[in-house]
């Protein structure tokens, strides 16, 4: 079979998905473009800081910015997160006091919270806060009926949602399926649901309306250009709490020096719309191709991911290390499964990027456990997917 054809045929069958991709990349274009004209961004915003950062005018427009882009009343957002794990944690810890308990409707959290969660020093457990979860329904729906049964039994201080599938062979939450469970919610408690965003910004034409949302700025809503950094958006007074475990009670997000400056984090929102559109394309695109040549794949208009299932760990290895061998940076470097921190089972992880990790360039990983998934996402031209796709089917000899 000729790749070239398999390659052609499948962008055939897509192309009123890449239509859907660009028209819901218009509508977020112009919602950021609205943001940053309402918070008149301008060259003086771009200056670093320094010490304690008292009054710096690009942190506080930059957040203020992503604030009104999702639509929320405030954010905190800082190159000082260090990842999308510990901005939710910081969340996590913001929201909650010893006695709590917070309540996932969408199943186990993503591997790395396990630690924030329980067992460590350290940790939400550590702390007094339980954390517990209700799966989602067969059909990957919410459980309304455990949901409301946990509610009146736990009373929890938080409702938590992960948006995106993690490492589970699920679709990812729409915004209308997480828009539905926060009405069903708000009817039988007022516990702030806070979301995990990650992978879902600008995927569809709105955010999450739900109390705070939160995610990492070398995914989505970085666009490429942010070198690290997260954000949590959401209800003022939420923030206001939050912003408490950001850096200290009293001080709350009115320090925090970048010297380096913020020209990438306002340059990376700006073209996030359009990013993650090529992004969606070369989701849909890989999809559709392993899909048509026997593999099971599994790929939702709701984040960023693609799942693939491999007939064996040997081949789900062959395909992490051609997609690293396609990617831009350290393509000569081969990547092989080791133990990761936060991860139960050791994860091969292929991500030749600008950004180290970035997910919204060009990566795949998956933990070595059957059945043998492999997880891709990211591409900051759709071209550069194509390419990859092409150099992967020829590496693995699949067809």
């Amino acid at each position: 079979m000729n790749i070239d054809q398999v390659i052609i045929n499948a962008q055939k069958k897509c192309k009123d998905l890449f239509n859907h991709f660009e028209e819901v990349a218009f509508c977020n274009q112009q919602r950021v473009l609205n943001a940053f004209r309402k918070n008149k961004i301008a060259l003086r915003h771009f200056a670093g800081s320094t010490g304690y950062a008292y009054g710096d005018a690009g942190r506080e427009a930059l957040a203020k910015a992503f604030a009104n882009a999702f639509d929320k009343e405030d954010a905190i957002v800082s190159p000082l997160f260090g990842s999308g794990t510990h901005t939710i944690a910081v969340a996590l810890f913001g929201l909650t006091k010893p006695g709590d308990t917070i309540l996932s409707i969408s199943g186990k959290p993503y591997d790395t919270l396990q630690k924030v969660i329980r067992g460590n020093y350290g940790s939400l457990e550590n702390s007094g806060v339980k954390f517990e979860t209700i799966n989602l329904a067969k059909d990957d729906q919410f459980d309304f009926s455990a949901i409301q049964t946990a509610i009146k039994k736990l009373n929890p201080a938080i409702i938590y949602i992960q948006r995106a599938k993690g490492y589970e062979w699920r679709k990812a939450l729409s915004i209308r399926q997480i828009q539905e469970a926060a009405r069903f919610i708000k009817s039988l408690t007022e516990a702030p649901i806070i979301a995990d965003n990650c992978y879902g910004e600008f995927v569809e034409t709105s955010e999450p309306n739900v109390n705070i949302i939160m995610g990492s700025l070398i995914k989505n809503p970085g666009g490429g250009f942010a070198p690290t950094g997260g954000y949590i958006a959401g209800d003022k007074i939420l923030i206001d709490k939050i912003a408490s475990r950001y850096s200290a009670p009293g001080l709350g997000f009115d320090i925090g020096a970048n010297p380096y400056g913020y020209q990438y984090y306002f340059q990376g929102l700006f073209m996030a719309p359009h990013i993650v559109s090529q992004a969606m394309k070369a989701a849909a695109l890989f999809s559709e191709v392993f899909s048509s040549i026997g593999y099971q794949t599994l790929n939702t208009l709701s984040d960023i991911t693609c799942a693939i299932k491999f007939k064996s760990a040997d081949q789900l290895i062959k395909f992490c290390q051609a997609i690293q061998k396609a990617s831009p940076i350290d393509s000569h470097v081969v990547p092989h499964p080791s133990q990761m921190p936060g991860y139960e089972n050791e994860v091969i992880m292929a991500s030749g990027s600008f950004v180290q990790g970035s997910s919204i360039e060009l990566s795949a990983d998956a933990p070595i456990k059957a059945p043998y998934i492999a997880y891709f996402q990211g591409a900051l031209t759709y071209e550069h997917a194509k390419i990859a796709l092409r150099e992967v089917l020829e590496e693995i000899n699949i067809l």
